[in-house]
C-alpha cells in the first residue's frame, strides 16, 4: 500500500527484454531510501518488487510481466525516462495523500495542460468505453495519476473526462511537471469510491425487491 505522496524522481537506466516480460533497471538518483530485496516500490504508480538489493552502481532492478506492461505505461518506458518513486507505507506512515494500492485500473490521455495562476489545470480522457472506471471518479474525490495522489477538480461522465488542479510543488516534485498534452498516464481510482460503485452496481441492484 502507498499514499500517493511521491518521495523522489528516478530515471530508467536500462531495459532488458525477457520471454516473461522485461527487466527494468532504475537509477534512484540520490533517493534517501535504500530498499532491499523483495521490497515493494511504486514506479509511476505501479507496484513492483525489487528483485535484489541495490547493486554496486546504486541501481534498482524490477521484473515486469506482460500483464503489467499491457495494462500500464511501464511498457512505454525507455532508458532516460523519468519515473515517480514511492516506497510502501508503514503502519506509522503519515497519510497525507490517500490509500493507493499500486494497481493501475486503466490508462488516460492528457487532453490539455492549461496554466492556472502559478500552477496548471490538467484534463484527461479516460480509457473507459464501458464507463465502469468513470463511476469511481467523483468531484473532490481522490485519484492517483502516475502514482501522484490528486484531488479531482471536475468530472464529465458523458465524455469520460476529468480535471485536476496542480500546485507548483506537485509540478516540481513529480514527473507531472514534464507531462504534456497527448501523453499517456497510469490511473488508479480511489479504492473506497471503487468499492461503493461496484457494490451498488452489482449487489444492491441485483438484490432489489420490487
Amino acid at each position: 500500500m502507498f499514499t500517493g505522496l511521491i518521495q523522489h524522481i528516478g530515471r530508467v537506466d536500462g531495459i532488458e527484454v525477457h520471454p516473461a516480460g522485461r527487466r527494468l533497471t532504475v537509477d534512484p538518483q540520490g533517493w534517501s531510501h535504500a530498499p532491499g530485496h523483495g521490497e515493494s516500490i511504486a514506479i509511476n504508480g505501479v507496484c513492483l518488487t525489487l528483485v535484489s538489493d541495490i547493486d554496486s552502481d546504486g541501481l534498482m532492478a524490477f521484473d515486469v510481466l506482460h500483464e503489467t506492461l499491457n495494462r500500464s505505461t511501464t511498457g512505454a518506458l525507455k532508458p532516460g525516462s523519468l519515473v515517480n518513486l514511492e516506497h510502501a507505507a508503514r503502519a506509522d506512515t503519515l497519510m497525507g495523500g490517500h490509500t493507493v494500492q499500486g494497481h493501475v485500473d486503466c490508462l488516460a490521455t492528457v487532453r490539455s495542460v492549461t496554466p492556472e495562476g502559478e500552477g496548471v489545470r490538467m484534463a484527461f480522457d479516460l480509457d473507459d468505453d464501458s464507463g465502469e472506471k468513470m463511476r469511481a471518479i467523483v468531484p473532490k474525490g481522490s485519484i492517483a495519476v502516475d502514482g501522484v495522489s490528486l484531488t479531482i477538480a471536475s468530472v464529465c461522465p458523458e465524455e469520460r473526462t476529468f480535471e485536476v488542479a496542480l500546485i507548483p510543488t506537485t509540478l516540481e516534485c513529480t514527473t507531472l511537471g514534464e507531462t504534456e498534452a497527448g501523453d499517456r498516464v497510469n490511473i488508479e481510482t480511489d479504492i473506497i469510491a471503487r468499492t461503493i460503485a461496484f457494490q451498488l452496481e452489482n449487489y444492491f441492484k441485483a438484490n432489489k425487491t420490487p
